[in-house]
């Protein structure tokens, strides 16, 4: 069987999904551990349990083991379904973080500015987290055990994984100080916020509801220039009773800029009206098959 060459597409996702496992790596490292924050998953318990048997065992390599063992739960129980872009990450992300052990060993905070730290144990991995749930991959760890969940049970995942991460994170109470059980607590909340913030980001698009009464060239410059369809359907003006027409489409940022001046430049009496959106659905955007 002659196996397919990996195109344009796959490189970029390979890319990606390496760029965010490592900034996982690096923002648990130098950010999470040392600081002890815990805001759920895998680390999270990796923090807790490494105080809770001090000296005994590290943090990283308790990750390490908890990981492993998830992984070989989800092969077993998942299938092939689950060797992909989930195991790639899991593996990548936990051998980046023992290597980092070993290389850099960091035994307290990098700084004296525990805001500081916590904004980056917060953004860094979040962004991160983003990029991948945005590539419908995912970092393994408490995943994994959502993913058998929603296999076998009918349970709601995303309630069900916030409570654990909130346990999680709660035991920081008991296990370090109480203001490490804060910063905690509200990294949990705060992560989700960063990580909805820049998957909104990421897929930002701009749709465009242009009225002319010269469809024609704007038409062609989104189908020539921009490599972009519109939709047009005629409309009447309520006041002058004048026919318009009316030319629907959606973009990226940088296209959407061109289109504007262009409609400008063609007709200063356009009627233009732009509205943010990151939930498209189509050919040339998410969910097209």
């Amino acid at each position: 069987m002659k196996l397919k060459k990996p195109d344009k597409k796959w490189w970029i996702d390979f890319g990606l999904l390496t760029l965010a496992s490592e900034l996982l790596a690096v923002g648990t490292w130098l950010f999470k551990y040392p600081n002890n924050f815990t805001f759920g998953g895998v680390t999270g318990i990796s923090i807790v349990v490494s105080r809770i048997i001090p000296y005994a065992i590290s943090a990283s390599t308790i990750n390490l083991i908890i990981n492993v063992i998830l992984m070989v739960v989800g092969i077993v129980v998942l299938g092939s379904a689950f060797a992909g872009k989930t195991m790639y990450v899991t593996v990548l992300s936990t051998v980046s973080i023992s290597l980092l052990d070993k290389l850099i060993p960091i035994t307290e905070p990098m700084t004296s500015q525990p805001v500081l730290e916590f904004i980056f144990a917060v953004g860094v991995p979040g962004i991160a987290s983003a990029i991948l749930f945005n590539m419908d991959a995912s970092s393994g760890g408490t995943d994994i055990i959502a993913m058998i969940l929603q296999k076998y049970t009918t349970l709601e995942i995303g309630a069900a994984i916030f409570v654990a991460d909130l346990l999680i994170s709660a035991s920081a109470f008991l296990a370090f100080d109480f203001q490490t059980g804060l910063f905690s607590i509200l990294g949990l909340f705060a992560k989700t916020l960063v990580i909805d913030s820049s998957i909104e980001n990421f897929n930002l698009c701009k749709y465009f509801t242009v009225i002319t009464v010269n469809p024609k060239p704007i038409c062609d410059f989104i189908h020539h220039e921009l490599g972009r369809s519109a939709t047009i359907y005629k409309a009447e003006g309520a006041y002058s009773h004048t026919e318009r027409s009316v030319i629907l489409t959606v973009m990226k940022r940088s296209q959407a800029v061109r289109l504007r001046r262009f409609v400008r430049d063609v007709d200063p009496h356009a009627f233009i009206m732009i509205t943010n959106s990151s939930e498209i659905i189509g050919k040339g955007f998410r969910g097209f098959n």
